[in-house]
């Protein structure tokens, strides 16, 4: 454990435990407690309380503030903001980092660095909060991160959907996405372009507009929809 000062962790958080132990559990890392001589329980039973919680508390929060989205944009929306990099760039907002209880060997491999250790440990403080606290201080922490992320994201990374659908064929490094303009027409003034996208070499989508731009968002938008996202 790099900093054994709890309390300014507590001040991190912006929470005070009434047992300070459930705090202590989240830090620990099983290969510490397996470590350890004395019988101590690691955090992967909290993780796995804390994983549920955020996900009812985001869940319920876009669902109520994004009224307007399916159900498959709603799904995407809640997996990006519960993903591993966002639980850890979380994580590393509070330096929990400081705070982990690591074995030797993990600790010399920066494992209080390692994306997977840092995600896991912000859903086991979540748990921790909801058993010292209830539900209303868990989900209080929880909407400090993901309001104002969520906000960024209804701005710009939900209206991509040429990044979305790159992110989803990037995951098979054999595959290729190409867009090919097939039809102009109309004035300089007032111009439509119609644009294919292909996978490979089949057309997956097709989408127009006033601009390029705008024509491969609309067939990147088709391709998703007859994916299934």
């Amino acid at each position: 454990m790099i900093n054994t000062n709890i309390k300014q962790l507590e001040d991190n958080l912006e929470y005070k435990f009434k047992n300070i132990n459930y705090l202590k559990m989240a830090l620990t890392h099983s290969s510490f407690a397996n470590e350890s001589k004395n019988k101590i329980k690691s955090n992967e039973r909290l993780e796995f309380l804390g994983d549920s919680i955020l996900g009812i508390v985001v869940a319920e929060y876009i669902f109520l503030n994004c009224p307007n989205l399916p159900e498959g944009e709603l799904s995407k929306m809640r997996a990006s903001l519960v993903c591993e990099k966002s639980l850890c760039g979380f994580s590393k907002s509070l330096n929990v980092g400081d705070f982990l209880r690591l074995s030797h060997g993990e600790m010399n491999s920066k494992g209080n660095e390692r994306p997977s250790i840092l995600a896991d440990a912000f859903e086991a403080i979540i748990a921790a909060i909801y058993l010292d606290g209830g539900m209303e201080n868990a989900r209080e922490f929880i909407l400090g991160f993901i309001k104002p992320c969520l906000s960024k994201k209804k701005t710009s990374a939900f209206k991509d959907y040429k990044t979305i659908l790159q992110e989803i064929v990037q995951q098979n490094k054999e595959e290729t996405i190409s867009y090919a303009l097939v039809k102009e027409a109309g004035p300089d003034h007032d111009k439509h372009f119609e644009v294919e996208v292909r996978f490979n070499t089949n057309v997956v989508g097709k989408g127009g507009g006033r601009s390029k731009k705008e024509a491969e968002q609309q067939a990147a938008r088709e391709a998703l929809r007859l994916m299934g996202y």
